[in-house]
């Protein structure tokens, strides 16, 4: 049985962690720490659990085997390397660090310490998108020469972000660094590591990190990627396009392909994987079965910090180079 703390429950999506973590089995939400006393109290109360007073409180008990991080991210170095020296296994919110220097201080930690660590891309586990790389990775679009993917949301235009997501030293940036990481790392997992990354951002709303974001990377031998996202978007489904030399598929709604194994015709995917559990469902059967889960390992972590750096270059708007 792993026993989890909640560390932090500033992140939107840290509630729901906490109650898929719930839910697993093999695992117990067995505290919680938030800087915040109040919130950390009121949380305990709810998931029926201890509100540890110090997150040094947290790392000191032998009970507890692992920590779900949903701090801010600019907090994330600090406190996952602190967890990994202490010997707690790991899982983290989306970005792991707003460097490359962080994202490697986190990685050696991970790796001197062997800690069994996983981050969100809960994208990798969409069996729509698992098809399409099937079908990438197959080859029957031939040579990809292009992917888009577009991920996006009304948060700032109906207002219900919280404030503290605009916050550009606590978050890094806005819309890219945050939704965007979605494209960003289905981008990389379909076609490697990018060589530059060229950006536009726009702040619709006026607020002080943009909501508007469009990236452009450029991939070995020419292949592009472009990710958008916002937060100023209605009704706007999920979009992933790939184009390739002998064909192409999209994910709207459902998963079509155009290529030789359909006829040559555009025609829907019904064959799809079995839906994989949740990235932080995975953690604790990894942890539990002491196994590593390099698709949502620290390598992949890192290189979506690099991708996110190069994006928030000021060089970006010509293109920036990978680090």
């Amino acid at each position: 049985m792993l026993k989890v703390a909640m560390i932090s429950k500033w992140h939107v999506h840290a509630k729901g962690y906490a109650q898929e973590l719930a839910a697993t089995p093999g695992c117990q939400v067995a505290g919680v720490w938030d800087a915040d006393p109040q919130v950390r109290s009121e949380w305990a109360e709810e998931l029926g659990c201890r509100a540890y007073e110090r997150y040094e409180d947290v790392l000191a008990d032998p009970q507890i085997g692992g920590v779900a991080i949903c701090t801010s991210t600019d907090q994330h170095p600090d406190v996952i390397i602190r967890a990994c020296d202490a010997g707690k296994a790991v899982f983290t919110e989306k970005v792991l660090a707003l460097t490359t220097v962080d994202a490697l201080r986190i990685r050696d930690a991970v790796l001197r310490n062997h800690t069994r660590f996983v981050i969100s891309f809960p994208h990798k586990c969409n069996p729509a998108i698992l098809r399409a790389k099937e079908l990438v990775d197959a080859g029957e679009l031939g040579q990809i020469t292009y992917a888009r993917v577009r991920n996006v949301h009304n948060g700032s235009i109906a207002d219900w972000l919280p404030p503290h997501f605009y916050d550009r030293a606590l978050c890094g940036g806005g819309a890219m660094i945050d939704l965007g990481a979605h494209p960003m790392y289905t981008l990389c997992w379909l076609l490697g590591e990018p060589e530059s990354v060229q950006s536009t951002f726009t702040s619709f709303t006026h607020r002080p990190v943009e909501d508007n974001a469009v990236s452009v990377l450029r991939f070995p031998g020419g292949v592009i990627g472009v990710s958008e996202t916002g937060f100023v978007s209605q009704s706007n489904p999920y979009t992933l396009e790939v184009s390739g030399t002998k064909g192409a598929l999209m994910v709207h709604n459902t998963l079509q392909a155009c290529c030789e194994a359909t006829g040559n015709e555009w025609k829907e995917i019904a064959d799809l994987p079995e839906k994989p559990d949740l990235p932080v469902r995975q953690w604790v059967k990894a942890v539990n079965d002491g196994v590593d889960l390099p698709e949502f390992g620290i390598d992949q972590a890192v290189l979506l910090t690099r991708v996110m750096e190069a994006a928030y270059q000021p060089e970006a708007a010509q293109g920036a180079p990978m680090r």
